[in-house]
This record gives C-alpha cells, sequence and structure tokens, in this order.
C-alpha cells in the first residue's frame, strides 16, 4: 500500500490561527522522531541506539513487541523513517515533507509504503481504508501537538 496525504499547518485566511515558522515545524518534526512518546502514548520505550548529523537508529518498545528503525533528516526538508523488515513485520516506510508554497503557507506531505502491492480482495481493501484513515488521523494529531508545543514556545530553544 502506498498512501499519502497532505495535512495544512498555517491558515492564513484564519487570523486568529497563530502562525508556525518552518524552523518550529521542523523542530517538531524532528522531536516526533527524538521523543515519540510525547506523540504516541503507547509507546512504552524509546532507545536511540546510533546516531549522527543526518540520521538515527533507534528501538521502539510497544510491550513485548521491540522494532528498530532508521530515521533520516534531509534539514527543514523532511524526515524520513524505515523500519526494515523484522520477525513478523513487514518493511515499510514514511517520509514527512515540508512543503511551503507561498511564504508562511506550510504544509506537511505524509507518505506511507508499506511495501505491498496491489490488494487481492475487498477484506484486504477494507483493511487498508481504516489503515489509511488511521495514519491520517494520526497524523493530524502530530500536528496538533507540533502546534500546542509551539504555542507553549517549547519548539523556540530546541537546535535544529
Amino acid at each position: 500500500m502506498k498512501f499519502e496525504h497532505l495535512v495544512e499547518i498555517n491558515d492564513l485566511s484564519n487570523p486568529t490561527m497563530a502562525i508556525i515558522t518552518r524552523e518550529q515545524l521542523w523542530r517538531g518534526l524532528v522531536l516526533k522522531a527524538e521523543a515519540p512518546k510525547l506523540f504516541v502514548d503507547y509507546i512504552d520505550e524509546c532507545t536511540i541506539t546510533e546516531r549522527n548529523e543526518v540520521s538515527m537508529t533507534r528501538s521502539l518498545r510497544y510491550g513485548d513487541l521491540l522494532i528498530t528503525d532508521q530515521v533520516s533528516f534531509v534539514h527543514h526538508a523532511h524526515v524520513h523513517y524505515d523500519v526494515p523488515a523484522q520477525s513478523d513485520i513487514a518493511r515499510s516506510s514514511l517520509r514527512m515533507s515540508i512543503e511551503e508554497p507561498s511564504p508562511s503557507a506550510l504544509f506537511v506531505r505524509f507518505e506511507y509504503d508499506n511495501g505491498q502491492t496491489n490488494q487481492a480482495n475487498s477484506e484486504d481493501e477494507m483493511y487498508e481504508t481504516y489503515r489509511r484513515e488511521a495514519y491520517k488521523e494520526a497524523d493530524i494529531d502530530t500536528i496538533r501537538i507540533i502546534r500546542e508545543l509551539a504555542d507553549a514556545g517549547r519548539l523556540d530553544s530546541l537546535p535544529s
């Protein structure tokens, strides 16, 4: 399944909504990779096992399930999560790309790829539809949390 959608960050037609800068948005997306428990409350533990300027390897524990992934960063452009096949988990990836078609008109494009090809039957398609909707809701929630962190000034002092 390949799936993508766009989430608007700044509604420039709404003067009551605070504007988030590209830098704040970037810091929020990086923070999601570095401290995912702030964004996903059912993660029990996240350990960063390797790190350099452009990537890191993490281990995420969900109860008895342990998942290792690689996260790469292209500064102010995108964060890419790559989950290699492991145990009963198929290879998958997520790319969160910042788009700015005009000044301050920020969007994040979420692109998912679970490595699967076309669905075999209608039951699979129903499951994939549910999965796509769950991804959308989680991504909207990610942006909500980033907005809350920005409003509280918590994204202003983080390194970028």
